[in-house]
């Protein structure tokens, strides 16, 4: 079947006209048949009898029959649930805004709990008056929305020695997307007076591992944000309450939650765990330090192994997610073919730095397996690069900061399998 685009897009007439002439398992087929089913021509159960009331569910929850569209963890990865990660099922979900209760969780010594009446901020260090913020004092300032993504830095690192994990939720799941509701970092900083010397902030946590980390003065007084609201409510336990930083752009354990201190020094104070884990080393035994921005990148997420294709033959949407931590996304390109030839995808939105994008690619899939690939470009001008192409920088030493082409090999039958392609 071939469908004729008009500024890169088919018209729906255009994809039923198409579908009908290519018989069945399409669209207009599937519609054609609709008049002899009896869930559209019988009145069913759910039109005979009245539903819930509105006091139901005070606070509403996804329908029973979405519920596989949940967190989910790798047990093997660490030895304890307390200091570990759960993946958002980004293969299940649309649009760019992930929900609170999908977002995935990143914990060093596991989620507290502690009421906004008890919340403390403190700013100290090379300032003028050292202060200390209530949760209400926070409240009382100007506030921003932004929408930022959140990835871990070990995100998509497993992969690094091959194809691992059976799964975009599993491969590329520790990222989540949303709208934060907060103070900007500058604000207070600039309350509490910074002196010239004030190079660096030291921040830190007020769970039992405390996750100190040091970010740049410059950083600190251009996006980071103080946030206590995400996609409009209280964000939750797992996710910062009552108030978590937000590091636009870089890797997500900067984003340290249950925000407590906030020290500014001449220097980075550099925390153990900062040294060793959060440093990446090269094919040629050097390391990079302080790698804190996420590159380009991109993953179909449907079709993919946790969202294979159940309709056959016909019309299918490829779909998927693109970020960068230095810019707009700009384009995705496509390609079926495991990179021989590309397709410019459609963007659901113009890009915005610092978030996710949304990309479609409308084909017609006639059955022959694909070896789906996307590759994201951002108004940086940098383009996401091929595994290949990261670990003849990289080597094979390192687990984070992987940004690589992924690739989804989709069968006849429509299941798809990760695999890697030399």
């Amino acid at each position: 079947m071939t469908v004729s685009f008009k500024n890169g897009k088919a018209s729906r007439r255009q994809f039923l006209t198409g579908a009908a002439a290519a018989g069945a398992g399409t669209v207009a087929a599937s519609v054609a048949k609709a008049a002899g089913d009896p869930l559209i021509t019988e009145k069913q159960v759910w039109a005979q009898a009245t539903g819930d009331g509105v006091d139901a569910t005070p606070y509403g929850l996804p329908i029973e029959f979405e519920s596989d569209v949940v967190r989910r963890n790798v047990e093997w990865l660490t030895a304890d649930t307390i200091s570990s990660i759960n993946f958002t099922p980004i293969h299940a979900l649309d649009g760019t805004i992930t929900p609170q209760g999908c977002a995935f969780e990143r914990h060093h010594s596991g989620a507290i709990e502690m009421r906004k009446e008890d919340y403390r901020l403190m700013i100290n260090g090379l300032v003028d008056t050292p202060l200390v913020f209530t949760y209400e004092d926070l409240e009382r300032f100007p506030r921003e929305n932004h929408v930022y993504f959140c990835e871990c830095a070990a995100n998509t690192g497993m992969e690094w020695a091959g194809a691992q994990l059976n799964g975009a939720q599993f491969t590329h799941g520790m990222i989540h997307n949303m709208e934060y509701t907060g103070v900007p970092l500058r604000t207070l900083l600039n309350e509490a007076g910074i002196q010239t010397e004030g190079k660096w902030v030291y921040v830190e946590g007020a769970d039992a591992s405390s996750n100190g980390r040091s970010i740049p003065l410059e950083k600190a007084l251009d996006d980071v944000l103080v946030a206590f609201k995400a996609n409009g409510e209280a964000l939750r336990k797992e996710h910062g309450y009552p108030v978590r930083l937000v590091v636009p752009g870089w890797e997500g354990n900067m984003w340290v939650k249950w925000l407590r201190r906030i020290e500014v020094t001449n220097q980075a104070v550099e925390s153990r765990e900062e040294t060793s884990k959060y440093t990446d080393t090269l094919a040629d035994g050097t390391s990079r330090k302080w790698t804190w921005v996420m590159d380009a990148k991109s993953v179909v997420t449907s079709p993919s192994p946790q969202a294979p294709i159940k309709h056959g033959k016909g019309p299918l949407v490829i779909t998927g997610l693109a970020w960068s931590g230095r810019g707009a996304i700009t384009r995705v390109d496509v390609s079926i073919d495991g990179g021989k030839n590309w397709q410019e995808a459609r963007l659901g939105a113009p890009g915005s730095k610092g978030a996710m994008s949304r990309f479609y690619l409308d084909i017609n899939w006639d059955g022959q397996e694909m070896f789906l690939q996307s590759r994201a470009h951002d108004d940086t001008g940098y383009v996401q690069p091929t595994k290949t192409q990261l670990r003849d920088v990289r080597g094979l030493n390192s687990i984070y900061h992987n940004n690589c082409i992924q690739t989804w090999w989709v069968r006849s039958n429509g299941e798809a399998e990760n695999v890697e392609i030399s």
